[in-house]
């Protein structure tokens, strides 16, 4: 570690003050926004069309900052899950590779821990350690052995990227605007438990898909396992989403983890249908995957189908999630760093 600042992560707009603090053209910022999100440079010095002057100015506070994995592990299924150091000392954050045939998707993480503390979740139970810098973000998708084959990103890694919604959004800049590395939006879901105010600035802001993790429709329910249920609650969510004309080129899908006698009854579809009516969206079924020091069970697949049917009957487009990297604790719900984190 240096301490140098770091180039990697920022921003058009960022990147431009800097230049000019520097006193150099403005047109600058764009070069070094071109080397680093296009042509993935990992260096200063990389960048041959800025004079050696201007890059020893560059050098003297800035690097460019990448970060590569320090640990991988591999599922029988083929899943992948990185361990990435951070910019905090003895902290790190773990990101999920998933192929699939054509598609390859990345879950990334956007805090170390989680502070919302929902009981179906190991992050939730390792507390919250900070937030990752949008640099940090994207450097899971830069540093990415298979960056090459990403097909989708998934903001559904360690973390609630709505509680950190600055940097999720610079990072979403740097994917999608032409001078980064110009992915389409339709490429990327963010995930949320539902922060309504920072929900609407995303909205607002980003064009990538919304995804809210629901997981039961009933408010005393909810708030059981879902502290946040308590100030934003999933009603008033639902309600804000109505509010948005979100297009033909935007979907909307809620996440739906399925518990044993607890939110897998006719009664959870009648109201399900009931809380989503008119809302254009998908409904994503996920199977609950074991953790520690949780009385919480997963319902049967066959359940889980029927569940689906039910859903289906009432004109809603459901699918059952397909369970992936549970052997190395990446699957939904199981990311951690707990065990790693060292205390100063």
């Amino acid at each position: 570690m240096t301490n140098k600042q770091k180039l990697f992560g920022l921003t058009l707009k960022q990147l431009t003050k800097i230049v000019i603090e520097l006193e150099l053209p403005k047109f600058t910022a764009t070069q070094i926004a071109d080397w680093m999100y296009k042509k993935h440079i990992h260096s200063i010095d990389e960048m041959t069309n800025l004079s050696k002057k201007v890059r020893n100015l560059l050098n003297e506070t800035y690097e460019i900052g990448l970060i590569a994995p320090s640990k991988v592990q591999k599922s029988v299924d083929g899943t992948k899950k990185y361990l990435y150091p951070t910019n905090q000392a003895g902290k790190f954050i773990e990101s999920a590779y998933i192929p699939d045939n054509n598609r390859a998707t990345l879950c990334v993480s956007t805090q170390i821990g989680c502070k919302m503390g929902c009981l179906f979740c190991m992050t939730g139970k390792q507390g919250f350690q900070g937030n990752l810098t949008a640099g940090e973000i994207v450097n899971q998708i830069q540093s990415l052995p298979e960056f090459k084959k990403l097909t989708n990103i998934v903001y559904m890694g360690m973390g609630e990227p709505l509680d950190n919604v600055d940097a999720v959004l610079d990072s979403l800049e740097i994917l999608t605007a032409d001078w980064g590395y110009g992915w389409s939006p339709k490429r990327i879901t963010v995930s949320t438990i539902g922060i309504i105010p920072a929900m609407q600035t995303f909205l607002e802001k980003s064009n990538a898909h919304l995804a809210v993790s629901l997981h039961s429709p009933f408010d005393d329910e909810r708030q059981k396992i879902m502290p946040i249920q308590k100030l934003y609650p999933v009603t008033k969510v639902v309600e804000e989403i109505r509010k948005w004309d979100l297009g033909r080129q935007r979907r909307v899908s809620f996440e739906y983890i399925m518990f044993k006698g607890l939110n897998d009854t006719p009664r959870h579809v009648k109201e399900i249908v009931r809380l989503l009516n008119g809302i254009k969206c998908r409904i994503n079924l996920i199977r609950f995957h074991a953790i520690p020091d949780t009385s919480l069970e997963g319902t049967d697949y066959k359940d889980m189908v029927e569940f689906q049917n039910a859903l289906k009957a009432k004109g809603l487009i459901v699918t059952i999630r397909a369970s992936r990297g549970e052997d190395i604790f990446a699957a939904c719900g199981m990311l951690s760093t707990k065990a790693l984190v060292k205390h100063s």
